[in-house]
């Protein structure tokens, strides 16, 4: 299965150096791969579990056949304490809104896929997020150039089952309405895409369901933190990563400020 859809999808040449094409490639590939899934015909829990796991044995295949001295962190696999003392780390989130992907024909699932570097301190150099849906990755290779504000109002994109509180507060704070979606990928792509002008999250996530994304929206020129204004690190020990902010620049002291008054509980 995997040689037939490579055979589809070869290698960029450039992807051999090029770890913006390389990552951008991968997400892609993955992409069909689950579109391919989706069309097998299951449904509910079998449909997240098969496509969780193809999309995982995929991109875990591809680092090995062409980043080999790489590791990786991926939310599907079991992590290896060795990462932390590589020099570079594939941070994957195979299958992003495990339950929209379900949920055919909804669009908001994505593939995430980033590179860690220990240079600099460690930080992201490369990342991509496919929306297969869309038939469009988004990658650090070609940064999005996000389009000036479209709506007469702020936007913020939140879960569409479980908005929490703060951020209802938050918007009332900004006179902002919500605009609620699936994955979190998505939801930082909406501020790339001007779907929307702000993702605000404190209720839990992992380094895999941000890495890739925020490596977008860095390569955007968009605004990115912890929601006390710390840097977003990765390759930690400890992967969980419960809070971040994506916005256009001009929000963020707003929504800063809002979050040293009021908090997040």
């Amino acid at each position: 299965m995997i040689d037939a859809l490579l055979a589809k999808h070869p290698l960029p040449e450039a992807a051999a150096t090029d770890d913006h094409v390389f990552a951008t490639w991968a997400a892609t590939v993955a992409g069909e791969r689950l579109l391919q899934v989706r069309a097998e015909g299951l449904e509910g829990k079998a449909l997240k579990d098969a496509g969780d796991a193809a999309a995982h044995d995929l991109l875990m295949e591809l680092v090995a056949r062409y980043r080999p001295e790489d590791d990786v962190l991926s939310e599907e696999g079991k992590d290896n304490p060795n990462r932390l003392l590589a020099d570079r780390v594939w941070i994957i989130d195979p299958l992003d809104g495990t339950r929209e992907f379900s949920e055919p024909p909804r669009d908001d699932w994505a593939v995430h896929v980033a590179l860690w570097s220990s240079a600099d301190n460690g930080t992201l150099v490369a990342g991509a997020v496919a929306q297969p849906v869309l038939g469009e990755t988004f990658n650090t290779g070609a940064a999005p150039v996000v389009p000036p504000r479209s709506a007469p109002k702020v936007r913020i994109a939140v879960s569409r089952s479980r908005p929490p509180a703060f951020v209802e507060a938050l918007a009332a704070a900004l006179d902002a309405e919500l605009v609620p979606m699936g994955s979190a990928g998505v939801k930082m792509m909406s501020v790339v895409r001007d779907v929307a002008d702000a993702y605000v999250h404190a209720g839990g996530q992992y380094e895999w369901d941000s890495a890739a994304p925020v490596a977008v929206a860095r390569a955007a020129g968009l605004f990115t933190s912890r929601v006390d204004g710390s840097e977003l690190r990765y390759n930690q020990a400890d992967v969980y990563l419960p809070d971040l902010i994506v916005c256009r620049p001009e929000l963020a002291e707003d929504i800063l400020a809002f979050i040293a008054e009021h908090g997040t509980d």
